[in-house]
């Protein structure tokens, strides 16, 4: 196995990998204890069966840099394959700010081509590639050197499975005339706004039953206190605020120190020093805050006039469409939209694109009478009414 540890040999392998078709890409890195992922491994293989057609990267080395990487990343020639990648590709864009492009992720490749919702890269391997993957070192500390050698095999594994993978769906894609599906998927993915936390927007993240304005304008600078301090500290936000603590101070608005010492969620090293002078900052910038400024919660739903025998309708036609086409049935839709559609509205994600093809346009024409649904044996088929 071979471990890059400077940048020139990085910048080698890269000058290799350019002239490749694609290369495949996968990343170890630990998020427990920072807000930003520490990066800690990058894996990289290209086409072909020699050592050197596969290996990893050592983003932890003194002297090390991935400048030559982040070059190939941008280079339009060669594919950069991913298994499940926007958490690879957050790294990326933080670290490196940039996005893999032309990007392939096999996960959302997989829904497409009939493997099930989010299926796993183990799945993939065993049904595509007919192997078996060791996993006794996945929850290891990457960030530890010497990394073992079954740390080395478990990461290695993790890029030289994805080719046969890759070319497997890449060729079902071309056979099913799929491949536009997959981009559309594909173009959240490589939206730089994906990876973007508004601080002032974190709030919304946040789960609450309540839809009071004033609750919901402390809910908002709490959340936007958390999101700035857990950044510019670089720890993870539960360990500033957990989310029912934040709900707790929302709700009993502390207006002093005393007053912070009196909850029953929030963490000790909360109560004191910068996180309690920030909570009590903000808490006072949320009563403040003008009636017409008041956050608003989203109350699309609730005005919905959902037809609820309509919807199941809607829900078996999916279901029908789903085993017709091969394809996960949540990527096609969800209740929500469903519910939607049911309620007489038409501009929702599964009456666009690929998806209105694949059911949007069928499901109208169950909502106007004109598509009929019936058994089939075990099977249920639409029919022209």
């Amino acid at each position: 196995m071979i471990t890059i540890t400077t940048p020139e040999g990085l910048a080698a392998f890269c000058d290799r990998a350019a002239k490749a078709p694609y290369v495949t890409v996968d990343t170890e890195f630990l998020r427990e204890r920072t807000y930003y992922a520490k990066l800690c491994l990058v894996q990289l293989a290209v086409p072909g069966d020699a050592e050197e057609d596969a290996v990893l990267v050592d983003p932890l080395a003194k002297g090390m840099n991935l400048d030559a990487l982040y070059t190939l990343f941008q280079d339009q020639n060669v594919v950069k394959v991913f298994h499940a990648s926007r958490q690879d590709l957050e790294i990326f864009f933080t670290e490196g700010n940039v996005i893999p492009a032309p990007l392939f992720d096999t996960q959302v490749a997989a829904m497409v081509a009939g493997f099930g919702e989010q299926v796993g890269y183990e799945t993939l391997v065993r049904k595509i590639a007919k192997a078996n993957l060791d996993k006794s070192s996945r929850f290891t500390d990457w960030s530890r050197r010497p990394l073992s050698e079954s740390q080395q095999t478990y990461a290695l594994a993790d890029v030289t499975h994805l080719r046969v993978i890759y070319e497997h769906l890449e060729a079902e894609l071309e056979k099913s005339g799929r491949r536009g599906w997959v981009e559309e998927e594909i173009a959240v993915l490589t939206d730089p706004s994906t990876y973007v936390v508004e601080p002032h927007e974190a709030w919304m993240r946040v789960k609450t039953r309540t839809n009071s304005g004033k609750f919901l304008a402390v809910v908002q600078a709490l959340a936007e206190f958390r999101e700035i301090h857990a950044r510019d500290k670089n720890i993870p936000r539960n360990r500033v605020i957990k989310d029912d603590a934040l709900l707790e101070l929302a709700s009993t608005k502390p207006k002093s120190i005393k007053d912070l010492s009196r909850s029953r969620l929030l963490l000790r090293e909360a109560r004191k020093g910068d996180i309690a002078d920030g909570i009590l900052a903000a808490v006072e910038r949320g009563l403040a805050m003008p009636a017409d400024q008041l956050p608003k919660p989203d109350r699309s739903r609730d005005k919905l006039q959902v037809n609820p025998a309509l919807a199941d309708l809607l829900r078996v036609l999916l279901k029908a469409k789903s085993e017709k086409l091969g394809v996960a049935q949540k990527l096609i839709a969800t209740s929500a939209d469903l519910d939607e559609i049911a309620a007489g509205q038409r501009d929702g994600q599964a009456l666009k694109g690929w998806r209105k093809t694949a059911f949007g346009d069928d499901a109208l024409r169950l909502c106007d009478g004109k598509l009929g649904l019936r058994a089939n044996g075990s099977k249920v088929e639409a029919f022209e009414l």
